[in-house]
């Protein structure tokens, strides 16, 4: 006869913990479409047997924040610019569907309704519906020229900088326009920006694909914003010699990155000595051409960090897409699972998979939800889009509209 008595208790138990051990030990982190996180789950054993320990991401909500503060900024903005593309200043509502698509439509249409200090609907009787900017928002949005003008010597050189990152010193010209948004470049920056230098830039076809190319080296702009910050540090610190690891992590030497490990994260004294070592090993500049050094080597696995924080640094919001970082692959000899690299150093970049799309941030160029420095172009989308003001209802007099607070 078939034995089918129930197995004693202590032993079925061990028998479910090895297999889901097993099972769990085969779980990574997944690269997706769009690189989304997935956590990673694994078994530990200890004295009182195996008992079940879950790795996850550290989350910091400031910075998932900030993709929500994103949204509102975002709508008006595209509305804005849909409306300054047109000849008479103004788009037909029918035509919303055309220039968006039939669901971002009702955003668009929500907008309208809920800024009328920004957007003003005309027409009637014979003329169809339109809307356009009111006399105060047309009136700032004039303003913009001017920040773009004022905005014009640092992309030239941000864009000088992307190209000397790249083993060839070229970069594909879809590969900029994917990125062009991120880096403040101007819509018509092709036909306008990159002749109005031809001393730094030139249009070639390599490969059968047209590349952004750059023309002269200049080794004044091979210096890292993490560099220029850290030289400000020092020589604001008055004790330069004595230089130590801090449980924060951070370390005031040549070849340290701040970090800000997130809520949560608690290292322990071997983390913060291993740490210590990495902060202080050097490490080839970003600037200096990939294919030299061997990916295998620490320092080279080090300066792919500060390929990746540079990189960062040359955008306006100090923040990029997965899928906008992923396209850099070859040009800047990215390693295959980038998101892992991201991950591993948690404090120093973010990785939220807040709104439609995975976003990487800088963590040292934000305090909290906002961004720290600000660049002109950036300033006047504020300016703009806080004409909408917020609501403030009064409770001592039902009667009483809600105003709007320009700040």
């Amino acid at each position: 006869m078939f034995d089918i008595m129930p197995k004693p208790l202590q032993y079925r138990r061990c028998l479910v913990s090895s297999c889901l051990n097993h099972f769990l030990k085969k779980s990574v982190f997944r690269e997706s479409e769009n690189l989304r996180l997935f956590p990673v789950q694994v078994r530990h054993k200890s004295g009182g047997g195996f008992r079940p320990k879950k790795k996850v991401y550290h989350r910091v909500h400031e910075l998932d924040k900030a993709i929500d503060l994103k949204k509102k900024p975002s709508l008006i903005l595209q509305l804005k610019s849909m409306i300054q593309s047109q000849k008479h200043g103004k788009v037909l509502l029918r035509d919303l569907e055309k220039h968006v698509g039939f669901v971002h439509k009702w955003n668009l249409m929500a907008a309208i309704e809920k800024y009328p200090s920004i957007f003003h609907v005309g027409g009637g009787n014979r003329e169809p519906p339109c809307v356009m900017l009111t006399e105060k928002a047309h009136k700032i949005a004039a303003e913009e020229s001017e920040a773009t003008e004022s905005m014009e010597p640092l992309l030239v050189n941000n864009l000088r900088k992307l190209l000397m990152m790249s083993v060839d010193c070229r970069v594909p010209l879809e590969k900029v326009e994917f990125i062009q948004s991120a880096m403040g470049l101007p819509q018509d920056f092709k036909s306008n920006l990159i002749p109005k230098y031809p001393d730094f830039f030139s249009l070639k076809v390599v490969n059968g694909k047209v590349h952004l190319v750059l023309e002269n080296w200049d080794s004044s702009l091979a210096i890292t914003a993490r560099e220029e910050r850290l030289s400000r540090v020092l020589d604001r610190s008055e004790n330069r010699k004595k230089v130590r690891i801090t449980k924060d992590g951070n370390f005031l030497g040549p070849n340290a990155f701040k970090v800000s490990f997130p809520p949560g994260f608690r290292p322990n004294a071997s983390y913060l000595e291993e740490f210590e070592k990495w902060q202080k090993m050097e490490f080839p500049s970003p600037y200096l051409n990939a294919r030299r050094f061997d990916s295998a080597d620490p320092k080279a696995r080090k300066r792919v960090v500060a390929v990746l924080h540079e990189l960062l640094s040359l955008t306006m919001e100090k923040r990029v897409t997965c899928s906008q970082l992923d396209a850099f692959h070859s040009e800047y000899l990215l390693p295959s699972r980038l998101i892992l690299c991201l991950i591993k150093h948690q404090g120093i970049f973010y990785i939220t998979n807040k709104g439609a799309r995975g976003t990487v941030f800088l963590k040292e160029a934000y305090d909290g939800s906002g961004l720290i420095e600000k660049c002109p172009l950036l300033l006047f989308q504020e300016r703009f889009v806080s004409l909408c003001g917020r609501r403030e209802v009064s409770v001592c007099n039902d009667q009483l509209q809600s105003s709007s607070v320009i700040s």
